[in-house]
């Protein structure tokens, strides 16, 4: 594949099958995407990546805190509310997804089912937790933002799906005790990751891109 085609085939994939992906090619991965920029060459990244007994058990602890109500408690600020021509974006992309699964906007509990998934990894057999030093903030998040994006198109070039979630983001506190996540480091988001499953209506949808000429201006 041509990285142009890696580019414009990747999406984001909301339903996966059990199939796990070989260790070697993770690492292999992982490995490469060390090579990804960063500021001053900090290489900010420290990723935790969870498959098997170990994420289902992560999974159920998620699910049991969404079950007694428990609030959101983000490392990092996740209180943007978008606006404009965003704000036109995020609904375009819900009404989409929503609509690939047949759930009406009056049914709010299926919706909320749906977000839930997020926290089941959509089925996923790996998810990636990204997580940094928190003193680094927005230049740390930089970075991790191109690392990450690094893995998605490493991941797409072998035929694996990926869904970067800042949901995983939003509660912390079972990932980092589950994986001694050190309290300086903070988890900003996650990623899950494996062999998408095609059938999933929800893999089919395509969203758009804006014109060129709406999000770059040339000067010369």
């Amino acid at each position: 594949m041509s990285l142009k085609s890696i580019i414009t085939s990747r999406k984001s994939i909301r339903s996966f099958t059990d199939k796990p992906v070989p260790d070697d090619i993770i690492e292999e991965i992982f490995s490469v995407a060390q090579s990804s920029p960063s500021n001053c060459n900090v290489q900010p990244w420290h990723s935790y990546v969870v498959s098997g007994d170990k994420k289902e058990k992560l999974k159920n602890v998620f699910l049991a805190e969404l079950m007694a109500g428990k609030k959101p408690n983000p490392d990092f600020n996740w209180s943007v509310s978008y606006q404009d021509e965003h704000r036109k974006r995020q609904i375009g992309a819900a009404v989409s997804l929503y609509g690939a699964l047949g759930i009406g906007r009056e049914d709010k509990q299926e919706r909320q089912m749906a977000m839930v998934r997020n926290w089941q990894f959509f089925g996923a057999p790996h998810v990636v937790f990204f997580t940094m030093r928190k003193y680094l903030d927005i230049m740390g998040a930089v970075d991790i933002g191109i690392y990450a994006q690094t893995l998605a198109l490493l991941m797409q070039e072998k035929g694996i799906g990926s869904c970067m979630q800042g949901a995983l983001g939003q509660y912390p506190d079972p990932a980092r005790k589950l994986l001694d996540i050190p309290e300086e480091r903070g988890i900003l988001f996650g990623m899950s990751f494996g062999y998408a499953d095609e059938k999933a209506p929800e893999n089919k949808i395509e969203v758009g891109r804006e014109a060129l000429g709406d999000a770059v201006q040339f000067h010369k």
